[in-house]
């Protein structure tokens, strides 16, 4: 088999993964009135992203071969698609979900929820934490060994992703970190995607020992070994290697992001004041020569 041939045939259309998937954009959609706008396209670049991540060879190759290739699915569940989602809900959708309408404090359930797992110290543990746990070798070989545990796998990394990017790129403002405390809570996550990348890439090969000698099914370990010359050691510093530095540079690029938002919020404020300004100038003319007419 040859890399065009997998890269067109290793695609699993999982009923599950489509119905998901089809419920996310038809309950968003319905919701919007089926009003398109720049954040509906992110939001459904959100769910893009996820499909395939899911279904296509990225899946095949990290559920039966490549552990380099399961480290990019799993970098696209935490780290590509929570934001892209979370970036396309409006506030008033949000609000709404939640139950908080404007102005006025919602006290259900689910936002007393809200309001603990969106703390930075809690949300940033819950994200950062389930990375780790999921890594450590008695849970990640479980999950390639039992398919619902692998499911319930990505299940969590989308959930605990989503809380930790809830308070940097969350539709609510109000809720959002302000921008110092949100730059070390970013950089917090770099250091700790840095270091497990570190430990992933330099542990000695057959730390998850199914990628050692894996039953191949497809027909593709010859590809993998040969042509792509990757040896179960070479494929396991690759994955750390991904986590280490692609992974870090997310976390970096986020608070960038961050920082440059904060630099220029003081010259959108002064655009703003002056906008308004201008608006209100041509009003206040014809009154002051009404007075003048007057007296």
């Amino acid at each position: 088999m040859t890399t065009s041939q997998l890269l067109l045939s290793a695609w699993h259309w999982h009923p599950s993964v489509l119905l998901g998937c089809a419920a996310l954009i038809a309950g968003y959609l319905a919701a919007l009135k089926f009003r398109l706008s720049r954040a509906a396209l992110t939001y459904l670049a959100g769910v893009l992203v996820l499909l395939v991540a899911l279904l296509s060879p990225i899946h095949a190759l990290g559920d039966q071969y490549l552990f380099s290739a399961h480290m990019l699915q799993h970098l696209l569940l935490v780290q590509a698609v929570p934001p892209l989602l979370l970036l396309g809900i409006p506030a008033w959708l949000a609000r709404q979900a939640l139950g908080l309408p404007p102005g006025r404090a919602g006290r259900s359930a689910l936002v007393a929820a809200e309001h603990v797992l969106s703390q930075p110290h809690i949300a940033w543990l819950i994200g950062i934490g389930a990375m780790w746990v999921w890594h450590l070798p008695a849970f990640y070989n479980a999950t390639l060994v039992h398919q619902s545990i692998h499911i319930v796998e990505h299940l969590c990394f989308l959930a605990t992703a989503t809380i930790f990017w809830w308070p940097i790129v969350g539709p609510l403002p109000e809720r959002r970190l302000a921008p110092l405390v949100a730059a070390l809570y970013l950089f917090a996550a770099m250091l700790a995607s840095s270091v497990l990348g570190i430990i992933l890439t330099f542990a000695p090969p057959g730390l998850y020992p199914a990628y050692l000698r894996p039953a191949d099914t497809l027909g593709i370990l010859p590809l993998l070994r040969q042509q792509w010359g990757l040896s179960p050691a070479a494929d396991q510093q690759l994955g750390g290697l991904l986590m280490w530095v692609p992974g870090s540079l997310v976390y970096f690029g986020a608070l960038i992001a961050t920082l440059a938002r904060w630099y220029r919020a003081p010259e959108e404020e002064a655009m703003s004041a002056a906008t308004i300004g201008e608006v209100r100038e041509p009003s206040s003319v014809p009154h002051e020569r009404r007075r003048s007419h007057v007296a």
